[in-house]
């Protein structure tokens, strides 16, 4: 293959990753990124690992393990997909993102490896596998105490999966990328059980009867050891606070009590629970792969309960410390007020039918008008029915993204549901945007008025950047 020069700098570093194609182009395959770890030397296996999948609540339930492991003292890698911004933003040592001068030292210490494997197999490595690679890479070079890893999509052949989690996690499975991963919650769940591997524990959100049974059984295959929402652990109460919410969580070993979680809805609450129920297995429970054990706690046969108590409690300061510094940017976001401005990257009609949810309770607009983009290859109609009670009006753009659907079909599809005259076509999303905040304003009722911006990650990534969300302030 003929090969371009080293990327010098961070958009040629970027070029570089965007040309690879995306891994179901090619074939379901662990081949090429298990020869890229190794002839890297596995750096995964020089740390501990907590993986994460699921269909909605990754990249919240990630971020949060990540920060209450970083409370405990530990140094974490995170790695969650896809980015908000900046592709360098998918890789965190420390809980900040490396910058963009080591993401490109990263790639360029690997890319005469990665070559080596495009020319074995005669196909590019692709895209994620690439970052994939450079997570796990940078991750042993810092050296962190522990990574926290997102799934891409998937899990039994998702890039990711080269690592053994010690930990698996896995958030509630609904019907999405029904085209790579099956269009039933049986097949999907299926997939995505293949990060629970032997000895593992597997902290399980609640799940649909389905996917719950699949994941179930993959535990007493693997010899794992199960911990589920609502049984082991879980949400004991959740009351509405200015700015988010105030918690009691039931973990594995003992009781959590006022907890200030600053996100906004019980979806929160339960990805809450997975996280802190994550950490007190890591801790306390799992096996540390390929490192000297942490202390053990009590484990059982495959595929029962799992055996918490209170001895293996985390400090509970620490815990609140912890979820109060949370963070889930492009979920429930507050943008900015006067009207009050929301992003959510809901993209599935679970995951809106949570935001709507989360919208109704902390918020109470008077009047909410949204802003959407969505993929095309997205349960459109179903997205578009979660969010008809709760707005009066929606302005439909679209999105920088090549498979965002065209603003035109997004208004024939919306006049369906909500009426041609609660419609609004505006093709670029700034001036979507600004639409938007002068429909809300429109009827004087500017303390009750709101908007939503949603529907892809890249919507909300692309409203961050032209809201300044996160921007320095101007000198």
């Amino acid at each position: 293959m003929n090969h371009v020069e080293e990327p010098s700098d961070y958009p040629a570093a970027v070029r570089e990753i965007m040309s690879r194609g995306v891994e179901w182009e090619i074939e379901p395959s662990l081949d090429r990124i298990r020869d890229l770890v190794d002839v890297l030397g596995e750096p995964q296996r020089t740390y501990p690992v907590i993986h994460i999948t699921g269909t909605n609540g990754k990249s919240s339930t990630a971020r949060m393990i990540e920060t209450l492991l970083r409370e405990r003292g530990l140094r974490t890698g995170l790695y969650t997909s896809p980015e908000l911004t900046a592709l360098h933003e998918r890789i965190a040592v420390d809980g900040e993102p490396i910058g963009e001068r080591r993401f490109v030292e990263v790639l360029r210490d690997i890319l005469p490896y990665v070559r080596l494997v495009d020319d074995k197999h005669g196909v590019r490595v692709s895209f994620f596998e690439v970052l994939t690679a450079m997570a796990y890479a940078a991750f042993a070079d810092a050296p962190v105490d522990v990574a926290v890893v997102e799934v891409g999509m998937g899990g039994a052949w998702d890039a990711t999966n080269v690592a053994d989690g010690d930990v698996a996690v896995v958030t509630p499975i609904g019907l999405d990328h029904t085209r790579h991963l099956g269009d039933t919650i049986e097949k999907i769940a299926t997939e995505k059980a293949g990060i629970i591997k032997p000895g593992a524990v597997a902290v399980l959100a609640q799940q649909p009867l389905p996917a719950a049974e699949v994941l179930l059984r993959r535990v007493a295959e693997t010899g794992a050891v199960a911990a589920r929402e609502g049984i082991e652990f879980g949400v004991l109460h959740r009351d509405v606070a200015v700015g988010g919410q105030q918690l009691s969580l039931r973990g594995l070993h003992g009781t959590y009590d006022d907890i200030f979680l600053p996100l906004f809805g019980h979806h929160q609450a339960a990805n809450a629970a997975v996280a802190l129920a994550a950490v007190e297995a890591f801790a306390s429970g799992a096996p540390t792969r390929g490192q000297p054990s942490l202390e053990a706690a009590t484990r059982i046969a495959a595929g029962d309960d799992y055996a918490g108590g209170e001895e293996g409690q985390l400090d509970p300061a620490l815990v609140r410390s912890g979820f109060a510094k949370a963070t889930s940017p492009g979920r429930l976001e507050v943008a900015r007020t006067g009207p009050t401005v929301l992003l959510d990257a809901a993209h599935n009609p679970a995951g809106m039918a949570a935001t709507v949810e989360a919208v109704h309770e902390s918020f109470g607009f008077s009047r909410l008008v949204g802003v959407v983009a969505v993929a095309a290859d997205k349960d459109v109609p179903g997205l578009l029915d979660q969010l008809e009670p709760v707005l009066a009006e929606v302005v439909v753009t679209r999105n920088p993204s090549p498979r965002s659907m065209r603003a035109e079909e997004l208004a024939e599809l919306a006049e369906g549901v909500f009426g041609a005259e609660r419609v609004h076509l505006v093709p670029r999303l700034d001036d979507a945007i600004d639409r938007a905040i002068g429909l809300a304003e429109e009827t004087g009722e500017y303390a009750g008025a709101g908007v939503l911006i949603t529907g892809s990650v890249v919507t909300v990534g692309e409203a961050r950047t032209l809201l300044r969300v996160g921007a320095p302030a101007a000198e």
